[in-house]
């Protein structure tokens, strides 16, 4: 079932026309053969978006919300960060889980990231803090079908769990680009972070690919940490920038958004950081870019 208001239409994963029996959606499954993934040996396989073209109409797109979490893949029997390392759920939380592979986030509400960060990522699970914790699925990695029948299959497939952990990311159809804007405001002020967009015809690859674009006030990426620029004036003695690498291979000096402790102690070479921009040189470097966080080792 659709609901339509304010430019957009709402696809209501609570009451579909089109649900679909257990049954038949296992059929639909094993009909439609699993793709082989392109990722490395040591990477689950997910698809990576770039960031949304200004102006751009989203015809043709469905539209999620962004969420603020950890990327969790489901491949029918372990968990894992997007890295490939196995994330230490406990066991009742992966028992409710399908078969069949899921791509989502794992998250505890907007704004809570860092409470996230330090429960996913013990050694020992906390089963109590883990109660707090919902998986937000939005895609079936390696299928064969167009976005919108992974849709369909993954909201159907949640519903037969019957498990309040486990969630499918609601889409929306949004009518043209200020109706985009619309929605990213009203998303923001909410406290979210962003907006996702996925091509509905698109078939699933890993990778980075135009087919899955991510929408902010201000884009980020992230970047590994090469050198250090030494700090002048009240700074003198401390990290002035980090050195950062872009996946092209371009540098930058990442000064802004460091706080007085990351420059008594800043983040080691070799770690990756995330960090915001408002556009790009004509050489393709980040304009006023702005340290986020340290991504954490996976």
């Amino acid at each position: 079932m659709r609901t339509k208001a304010h430019g957009f239409t709402r696809v209501d994963e609570t009451a579909p026309s089109w649900a679909m029996t257990r049954r038949q959606a296992l059929a639909v499954l094993t009909s439609i053969p699993l793709l082989a993934p392109n990722a490395s040996a040591n990477e689950a396989p997910v698809q990576l978006a770039t960031s949304w073209p200004p102006g751009r109409s989203p015809q043709g797109f469905w539209v999620s919300e962004k969420f603020d979490g950890v990327r969790a893949v489901w491949d029918g029997q372990v968990l894992r960060f997007r890295s490939g390392r196995v994330l230490s759920a406990p066991a009742w939380f992966v028992a409710a889980l399908p078969s069949m592979p899921l791509d989502g986030e794992l998250w505890m509400g907007r704004g809570q990231f860092d409470r996230l960060s330090g429960v996913v990522r013990k050694a020992v699970p906390d089963d109590e803090a883990w109660r707090a914790v919902k998986y937000l699925v939005f895609d079936v990695p390696g299928h064969a079908a167009p976005f919108k029948d992974r849709v369909r299959l993954v909201q159907t497939t949640v519903q037969a769990a019957r498990v309040p952990w486990l969630v499918s990311v609601t889409q929306e159809a949004v009518q043209d680009a200020p109706a985009l804007q619309s929605l990213l405001q009203q998303t923001v002020r909410d406290g979210g972070e962003g907006l996702v967009l996925h091509r509905t015809d698109a078939h699933w690859r890993s990778g980075r690919t135009e087919a899955l674009y991510k929408l902010k006030p201000e884009p980020d990426e992230e970047g590994r940490v090469v050198g250090y620029q030494p700090g002048k004036g009240r700074l003198q003695g401390q990290t002035g920038a980090l050195l950062v690498q872009m996946p092209s291979g371009q540098r930058f000096a990442l000064g802004a958004g460091l706080s007085d402790a990351l420059r008594r102690d800043p983040p080691p070479v070799g770690v990756w950081v995330t960090y915001r921009y408002r556009d790009r040189t004509p050489s393709g470097l980040p304009r006023f870019a702005s340290f986020v966080r340290v991504r954490e080792a996976e």
